[in-house]
């Protein structure tokens, strides 16, 4: 009879997946009921298989998933950390937003990490102030204090790692953990955004985590409702309450607490104006797949 275990999935590549259970890792293959099913394993999923040869054998149950994100294709998240460059490229704010709605969605803990501040400092106040209600951290070089601080947030954290390409991210990588050299491209000069070098999602294990690098891309395409986006930001989700109209979508309603926090300062005005943007861009959405 077959052995029995329970694993996560920790890379996917080539139509196998690899399990670790126990401390070791197993290579397998999807029985195709979940084809079938058109369920689909991804890295980051807790999963039972048996064994059909030495470390090799078949995923027989998915368990059920905490989170999931379609890009990267990974699940079961606990933080995502947004890495983002004041310059080299220069710093994209819309971008971030996108990102932030993204993962908050998935209720995903983002933490917002800000790259290259040595050649640039001076957006430092600015970026503070917009994005008080998160969790920030302003990184000078990829050495010393600044990745310290970045492992201290992995611990008993699957982390998966996002961001425009060309921030920082692979070299951010590779500072955490001098083994992996993960491979990093050159900024496009011409193109004003770099190369996508990350080619499968694959988690790996650090400092007492695991962290997941993921393609860079400077382009997103957004997915939510615009049900699902009026409550992805967790500040306007805690004002929502307070507005008068139960499912306010914090546009042209009356006494709208979100509004309200915009003009008082606590939200900036900025993220509100981006979040209008995605909004009407969901709407459209919605207008185009109902028809």
């Amino acid at each position: 009879m077959a052995d029995m275990l329970y694993g996560r999935i920790i890379k996917a590549l080539a139509g196998f997946y690899y399990v670790e259970a126990d401390g070791m890792v197993y290579k397998t293959r999807a029985r195709g009921r979940f084809r079938n099913n058109r369920q689909k394993p991804l890295v980051g999923d807790f999963c039972q298989f048996d064994l059909s040869g030495h470390q090799e054998g078949y995923i027989l149950k998915m368990e059920p998933r905490l989170n999931v994100l379609e890009r990267p294709p990974i699940a079961n998240v606990d933080q995502a950390l947004l890495v983002f460059s004041i310059t080299e490229p220069d710093f994209d704010d819309i971008l971030l937003d996108k990102f932030l709605a993204i993962v908050e969605n998935a209720d995903i803990k983002p933490v917002i990490i800000i790259t290259k501040i040595d050649i640039d400092d001076t957006k430092m106040d600015d970026i503070k102030q917009r994005y008080a209600p998160y969790e920030l951290h302003f990184i000078d070089s990829m050495s010393g204090d600044g990745v310290e601080e970045i492992k201290s947030l992995l611990k008993d954290k699957v982390t998966v790692v996002m961001g425009q390409s060309g921030v920082g991210k692979s070299t951010m990588l590779n500072a955490l953990d001098k083994t992996q050299n993960i491979a990093t491209g050159e900024i496009s000069q011409a193109l004003g955004r770099g190369r996508h070098t990350t080619r499968h999602v694959e988690l790996i294990k650090m400092y007492g985590g695991y962290i997941a690098d993921t393609p860079g891309f400077s382009s997103l395409e957004m997915k939510l409702t615009p049900e699902e986006l009026s409550t992805s930001y967790h500040d306007f989700r805690e004002l929502t309450p307070d507005c008068r109209f139960r499912g306010c979508m914090h546009d042209k309603e009356p006494d709208c607490a979100v509004k309200a926090a915009v003009e008082k300062g606590t939200i900036a005005k900025s993220r509100y104006a981006h979040y209008l943007v995605m909004l009407k861009d969901a709407r459209l959405r919605e207008e185009k797949k109902y028809g």
